[in-house]
């Protein structure tokens, strides 16, 4: 069938310009702002493509797959909201762009016929970006970190830019030969490899082939001015390029053959090198084989997150299992912290133990300064250490908290670009900066705060107000006393201010904020929206909250009851406290995207939106009662609502995407409190994510009879309510292939159930295409009114 389209008002809101991105220089005098298409026409996602070692690859762009179409760059200056949109070629697909450590100049990326070409375009000048002459790269490989990551790098001096560019001679014929028509062979003997349900990976040598001469580039210097380029190395499959902070060598990571038809790329063999800033080998760091027997929720042994020390000239840090990688194998310390300096021709020293599994660091002004986040699995604890490379007795906690306590989170520390091209955490003497959520019992009030690392002592520069949503981007000119902030409520729409922060009072006539953008309402015919919070108790003790969307104009005594839409991702909790906590806030602008399940109030629906449905106990054990526990969130839930007059309690659909779709679909088969449901990409018969799931440690062959009991599709003849299942074609979540809606779409019938399949071409977990999300919203609309609308049969008498 065609793709369907719902009505007039519908499409005009999902047309409408997103919000741009907003990329905030070092010196915080400028914000690049990223203006991008939320959903692109299908046409873009139907471009050839090829899966390949857990990648989507576009063959003849010699790149990722394009997903998101990135429209257009400007910039904003801080000083005085001037926006100065950028000149670019006609249809430009840019990237988000990367910062020089001046900054004033930032690089992006331009997609081309056939290839991808590197701009510049300096922030403080009038000028348009300029295209480095003759430059083309590849992303492929050097696509992560977010932004060009490791494809496209300025260097510290901020002088030339580190590149993998595209072999001049282009792509092998390899890249682009048809795939092999040939048996698929593979043999196991003697290996535990108990990996997650991987997708879109190698599967014969023709594979490999292609794979090789995709990722393949070569590592340059290029002169961001002239073009000029400088060959590092030799060709080869490279994801990451750095230059120590001192500038005279060179930390690269690389994959390698052999490869694997078992694990996605990150897994293959790989090494870590240091190089002179020539390209001359200097020392190995890593030399590590196919990570495809890496225990279950544990991490591969070999040196992992290497990293530049930002506060030594040329010093490496990475961390080492001890434990094996296994968390389950008992251990002292799970990790050592392990460090190499220049010359880096002795053995690598030990810096200090970890107890439990090193997280990650990040350094702080100081030399040999850091701050390492551990986390204990068992516990599910989370602890921030302050360490001393120099004298690790010195290590001492800064932050010590249960992992989902919202309410005690400190937030994260803010990170600063230095002009000398070193990146640690911001500090104002000992104090660092932290910004977070501010969970509390009334919803979310985010905070900047200032923590003096040596007195312990935190005092609050910034906290959103209790009637609007206030995010801080970054500091104003680099000082403290100002801030650019994200402003919404729920009758204004996200917008970037200047406001003064902590004690520092505004000029004699000027306010406290000040608007730098004025993007308007994309969609004021939501004006009247009714949101609040809601929170309720499930029965024994365990607080429940979800935020409740009403019609615009809605009026209780007027208006009565209304068909109910629960809307709900379940997540697991070690306690009832953190899991009763509240998350989310009332505050915040309604921004209808395609994955908001506030649509319905269109309709004359109240829907409860991130209804909470907490799982909670020992994490080795807590589904064992995973559905008594999402059962009696829901119960409680409807009857919440039903009590105060607003849910007529016949009328009440339950859905949710991914995980929330597995809960949908046990809720059906197990309760009768919904009237339909709606499931999109989930995953319903737990045999075919053996190894676990979400974060269930335990195998299939451990408790079968667990995974039997809460996969749907084993109970698919108790589904009686209505189920609309949607899924895309090329899902590649691991474990919701679209054969799990497939299967259960079938069993159901098979069992004289009611149930409609819906399968998106081109579409993976989440949906982006126009022509997708708008068939989705109109199949979602259709299948309640069909089943709880007026003339349906349900409404309550």
């Amino acid at each position: 069938m065609p793709f369907a389209v719902p009505d007039p008002d519908v499409v005009s809101i999902i047309d409408a310009p997103p919000t741009p991105l907003a990329s905030p220089s070092p010196g915080e005098q400028f914000v690049v702002l990223v203006h991008y298409q939320a959903h692109p026409p299908i046409a873009m996602l139907a471009r050839p493509r090829l899966s390949l070692a857990g990648l989507r690859l576009d063959p003849g762009l010699g790149g990722r797959q394009r997903t998101r179409r990135f429209t257009g760059l400007s910039v904003l200056r801080i000083s005085d909201g001037t926006e100065r949109i950028l000149s670019l070629p006609d249809g430009a697909q840019v990237s988000v762009p990367t910062w020089a450590p001046d900054g004033r100049r930032f690089a992006f990326t331009v997609d081309e016929p056939a290839g991808i070409g590197v701009w510049t375009c300096d922030a403080s000048g009038g000028s348009d970006p300029v295209q480095v002459p003759g430059l083309r790269v590849k992303d492929v490989l050097g696509a992560e970190p977010p932004g060009l990551g490791g494809t496209v790098r300025w260097s510290r001096d901020g002088r030339s830019l580190f590149v993998l560019g595209a072999p001049s001679a282009g792509p092998p014929a390899a890249a682009s030969a048809g795939p092999a028509v040939e048996p698929r062979v593979e043999e196991v003997s003697g290996k535990r490899s108990q990996m997650a349900t991987f997708t879109d990976l190698l599967t014969n040598a023709a594979d490999e082939d292609r794979f090789e001469a995709l990722a393949t580039t070569v590592p340059l210097r290029a002169d961001p001015a002239t073009g000029a380029t400088v060959q590092l190395g030799p060709a080869g499959l490279y994801q990451y390029i750095t230059e120590s902070p001192d500038g005279r060598f060179l930390l690269v990571y690389r994959l390698q053959r052999p490869f694997s038809f078992r694990v996605p790329c990150g897994y293959f063999a790989r090494r870590t090198e240091i190089w002179t800033a020539a390209g001359k080998l200097v020392k190995v760091i890593a030399d590590l084989p196919v990570s495809d027997e890496v225990p279950r929720m544990g991490v591969p042994t070999g040196p992992r997150q290497v990293a530049w020390d930002e506060r030594a000239p040329a010093r490496v840090l990475w961390t080492e299992a001890r434990d094996g990688g296994d968390p389950v194998v008992a251990a002292e310390h799970r990790d050592a912290i392990m460090a190499l300096s220049a010359p880096f021709d002795s053995d690598p020293e030990l810096a200090f133990l970890v107890t439990h599994r090193c997280l990650g660091w990040t350094n702080l002004d100081a030399a040999d300064a850091l701050l390492m986040v551990e986390r204990d699995r068992d516990r599910r604890w989370l602890t921030t250490w302050q360490c001393d490379l120099s004298d690790p007795g010195r290590n001492k906690v800064i932050f010590d908290l249960a992992e989902d306590d919202d309410y005690a989170d400190p937030g994260s520390p803010m990170m600063r670009l230095h002009p000398d091209g070193t990146r640690t955490v911001r500090q104002d003497g000992t104090a660092i900066f932290l910004r977070g959520d501010g969970a509390t019992p009334e919803g979310e009030r985010p905070f900047l705060d200032r923590h003096d690392l040596a007195t312990g002592q935190a005092s609050r520069l910034f906290s959103s107000p209790a009637d609007a949503y206030e995010t801080v981007l970054c500091f104003a000119a680099g000082a403290a006393g100002q801030a650019v902030i994200w402003h919404e409520s729920p009758a204004e729409p996200p917008n970037l201010f200047l406001t003064q922060v902590g004690n520092v009072q505004p000029e004699p006539g000027a306010g406290r904020s000040r608007p730098l953008t004025g993007w308007p309402d994309p969609h004021p015919q939501l004006t009247g929206l009714g949101k609040q919070l809601v929170v309720t108790d499930r029965g024994d003790g365990v607080q429940l909250s979800g935020l409740l969307h009403t019609p615009p104009g809605y009026d209780l005594a007027r208006d009565g009851r209304l068909p109910l839409v629960i809307w709900a991702y379940p997540y697991d909790f070690g306690s009832t406290g953190t899991a009763g906590q509240v998350r989310g806030a009332a505050t915040r602008f309604t921004r209808l995207t395609a994955s908001d399940p506030a649509w319905f109030v269109l309709r004359g629906y109240a829907v409860l939106a991130n209804a909470t449905m907490p799982v909670i106990g020992d994490p080795e054990t807590k589904n064992d009662t995973y559905l008594e526990q999402i059962t009696a969130a829901a119960a409680a839930h409807i009857k919440a609502l039903t009590e105060v007059g607003i849910a007529d309690p016949a009328r009440v659909a339950v859905a949710g995407h991914s995980y929330g779709a597995f809960m949908t679909a046990n809720l059906l088969a197990h309760t009768d409190l919904f009237a339909a449901g709606i499931a999109r990409s989930g995953a319903y018969n737990r045999t075919l994510t053996p190894f676990g799931f979400q974060t269930e440690r335990r195998s299939f062959w451990e408790v079968p009879a667990v995974y039997d009991q809460v996969s749907p599709f084993r109970y698919a003849h108790q589904i009686s309510a209505p189920i609309l299942l949607v899924h895309g074609a090329e899902d590649a979540n691991s474990g919701t292939f679209p054969v799990q809606s497939e299967r259960l779409f079938q069993a159901i019938g098979g069992n004289g159930g009611t149930a409609r399949l819906v399968i998106l071409p081109l579409e993976s977990h989440s949906y982006l295409a126009r022509e997708s999300v708008l068939h989705v919203l109109a199949e979602q609309f259709g299948w309640l009114d069909r089943w709880l609308g007026p003339g349906s049969g349900q409404e309550s008498r």
